[in-house]
């Protein structure tokens, strides 16, 4: 595909969204977003046209994608909310995949997750893999990359992992703590999202990192390299979940729901396949150990502030 193609990246003044557009905009590419929040900071200045989603209006999503070659996808939800769900994003990807085909747009990097299935009590994954059906029975050229974890300076599972350790004397692990995830870097992701989209043979890749962790091995390596070495204890899930809810109550979010603490324990953060990725989330950490979790990153706050730029932790 020609360097003079136009690419559109949904969400590129967020998290995965932005990482995909600094490389796009480093290799010479022009790019605009699909975004809810047209009024956030605009990290890119004029080389990113901004435009609204309208999901409820599809015919003007189908002009917004009017001349896109590539339309790269991050559009997504954490769980459900008064103000957004997994219904939602369902229904509204859907529309963007329609709207894609009516635009006339080439091919689709769609970011999922590991392990969906269409049969599973999860919604997340369950929405998930409704999205990838649909994508793949849509007769555009198709690249699925389904990550478990992602770290970077704007993540907030590792980084809020990290907080907890900086604030409490324990630390506590869902049952024993054995389920396995592959955290992926955010940049190493991009890559991989920009080299797909230049490709045009359809394919699902397992966009994994090249560590595999035992949830508990993870928070305790997090710990000996930010120098808070704690008790990792066992509990319940429910007394999980009970501590959880209650750290959200003190920063006003949702620091962990039973969808999540279930993916985790039913392993649906692994599979066995080769890494995509190349940076390790140790090295990472280590470069990053006297900023990571100093402060806690709120996955509500980035949705009811639509204007400020996402800080980095």
């Amino acid at each position: 595909m020609s360097q003079s193609n136009l690419h559109a990246v949904t969400g590129a003044f967020g998290y995965s969204g932005r990482y995909i557009t600094r490389r796009l905009l480093a290799a010479g590419e022009s790019v605009m977003t699909l975004t809810n929040s047209v009024h956030r900071e605009n990290p890119f200045g004029e080389r990113v046209r901004a435009m609204p989603f309208h999901f409820d209006e599809p015919a003007k999503l189908a002009d917004a994608l009017d001349g896109v070659t590539v339309l790269y996808n991050t559009y997504w939800v954490r769980f459900n909310h008064p103000s957004f769900s997994f219904a939602d994003a369902v229904r509204n990807t859907l529309v963007l995949i329609e709207a894609a085909k009516a635009a006339g747009v080439k091919r689709v990097v769609h970011i999922s997750i590991t392990n969906p299935s269409e049969d599973s009590p999860l919604e997340y994954f369950r929405g998930k893999a409704r999205i990838e059906r649909a994508l793949i029975e849509s007769g555009l050229s198709y690249a699925i990359l389904r990550p478990a974890v992602l770290f970077g300076k704007e993540d907030i599972l590792v980084n809020n992992i990290a907080w907890v350790l900086r604030r409490f004397p324990v630390f506590a692990v869902f049952g024993d703590g054995q389920y396995r995830l592959q955290p992926i870097y955010v940049d190493d992701l991009a890559q991989i999202a920009v080299d797909k989209g230049r490709q045009e043979e359809s394919s699902i890749i397992n966009a994994i990192g090249p560590e595999t962790f035992a949830y508990r091995g993870m928070v305790e390596a997090i710990g000996d390299i930010i120098g808070k070495i704690r008790p990792v204890v066992s509990v319940p899930p429910t007394v999980g979940y009970l501590g959880g809810w209650i750290i959200g109550k003190m920063v006003r979010d949702v620091m962990i729901t039973r969808e999540e603490i279930q993916g985790l324990m039913d392993n649906l953060l692994y599979v066995d396949s080769p890494p995509a990725g190349e940076t390790k989330l140790t090295e990472w950490a280590k470069a990053h150990s006297t900023t990571l979790g100093l402060r806690y990153t709120s996955e509500l706050a980035r949705r009811e502030d639509r204007r400020s730029r996402y800080r980095s932790n």
